[in-house]
């Protein structure tokens, strides 16, 4: 009998029902490199995982279990797909047969600095096509404060039933670290707030089924707001490590001794490193979906988009060294072979999105060099 006296299980205690038992079935949109560690995690604790990608040739590799994803060894994912744990399909029809579904799909920026919500609009209408009481979607695309309330849940409330009630809405922001051997999908705490509360204790309950610690937020617009943090952090002090790497220069100061030097501080003091740049899917994006959102509330925000000038200017720097390299050996830039020791935007991964490397080879050949590059993780570009 439920909390009214009826006998009538209300949708929250059926879905909380099945997520307890691993009869909930779970869907994945984006099988990229945080869709498909997650679907694997959860297949591997015995949940019926269903991914969702519009790429027919990555829903082909994964239901042959074979992996593209290096935080996913294909040993790893073939006995699931095996074993019946995990598929793939392009066939958005099969959410009318899930119990939740996991959006992570990109979150790219325009040129003009604008979020390009493109990906996640697209995943959204496909699922309010098939949104059926008792689904839990939970949104993990980094984004800006307000996209889960203002703009995923009015698409899904179309079809006329409540949040909260009918069906269940979170966002928990992906906190993926491609490549990081220490800490990957399941050991990675889990941020995790909902439009209601009843959303939130769903959300966090089903993470916990998978995911070794979930760290519960009051609402969508406070966990959305912690991915944004997390890397305009990051981002602002490598700025910062950045711009003092270019006074040091200028000072013949060397940087690296004065940041070791100071790390041996033991409080109040965390180590940055100058670098030629910023690359990934997370560092050098994100904070712009903060400062898009803030000066739409009139709000300039300057610390964001001071750092991201100083670390695009990086690449000029690298290519000033370069050239003042040649100089002392009495060699001009233009004709001088020039060779890149590693193109991902970091180490041993495979990934170049937004590597400041592909930045400085174009530098490079403009200016008339003759480029080439050696990276195991990525044979061409």
């Amino acid at each position: 009998m439920d909390a009214t006296g009826t006998g009538h299980k209300t949708n929250a205690e059926v879905l909380t029902a099945k997520i307890r038992s691993r009869e909930a079935r779970v869907g994945i949109v984006g099988l990229g490199y945080v869709g498909l560690p997650l679907g694997v995690e959860f297949a591997k604790t015995g949940f019926s995982v269903t991914g969702i990608d519009v790429s027919a040739a990555k829903v082909e590799q994964i239901n042959a279990g074979e992996s593209y994803v290096l935080d996913v060894p294909t040993p790893t994912l073939k006995p699931l797909v095996a074993g019946g744990k995990l598929r793939a399909t392009t066939d958005f029809s099969v959410i009318s047969e899930l119990d939740t579904i996991n959006i992570c799909v990109p979150t790219p920026l325009r040129k003009t600095k604008d979020p390009d919500m493109s990906y996640i609009d697209a995943a959204c209408r496909d699922i309010a096509k098939y949104l059926h009481p008792g689904l839990l979607v939970i949104l993990e695309s980094t984004t800006y404060p307000g996209t889960t309330d203002e703009f995923v849940l009015p698409m899904l409330e179309r079809s006329g039933l409540k949040v909260g009630e009918d069906f269940f809405l979170c966002f928990s922001p992906e906190r993926v670290d491609p490549g990081n051997p220490t800490y990957q999908t399941a050991n990675i705490p889990k941020v995790v707030g909902g439009i209601t509360p009843a959303c939130t204790e769903i959300g966090s309950l089903f993470y916990s089924q998978a995911l070794q610690k979930v760290v519960p937020v009051s609402s969508t617009r406070v966990a959305e707001m912690v991915k944004l943090l997390e890397n305009t952090f990051r981002m602002i002090n490598i700025g910062l490590v950045n711009e003092l790497a270019l006074m040091c220069d200028r000072m013949g100061i060397n940087v690296w001794e004065v940041i070791d030097a100071a790390a041996t501080k033991p409080f109040g003091f965390m180590p940055f490193y100058p670098g030629p740049g910023l690359g990934g899917h997370c560092i050098p994006i994100d904070p712009f979906y903060l400062s898009w959102k803030t000066r739409q509330a009139g709000i300039e925000a300057r610390f964001i988009e001071l750092a991201g000038y100083i670390n695009g200017q990086m690449p000029l720097f690298v290519i000033d060294k370069v050239q003042n390299a040649l100089n002392e050996a009495a060699k001009p830039l233009k004709g001088s072979r020039v060779h890149i020791l590693g193109v991902a935007y970091k180490r041993d991964i495979d990934d170049l999105r937004e590597s400041p490397a592909l930045d400085v080879m174009h530098l490079l050949l403009k200016r008339g060099s003759v480029v080439s590059y050696s990276d195991p993780y990525i044979p061409c570009l």
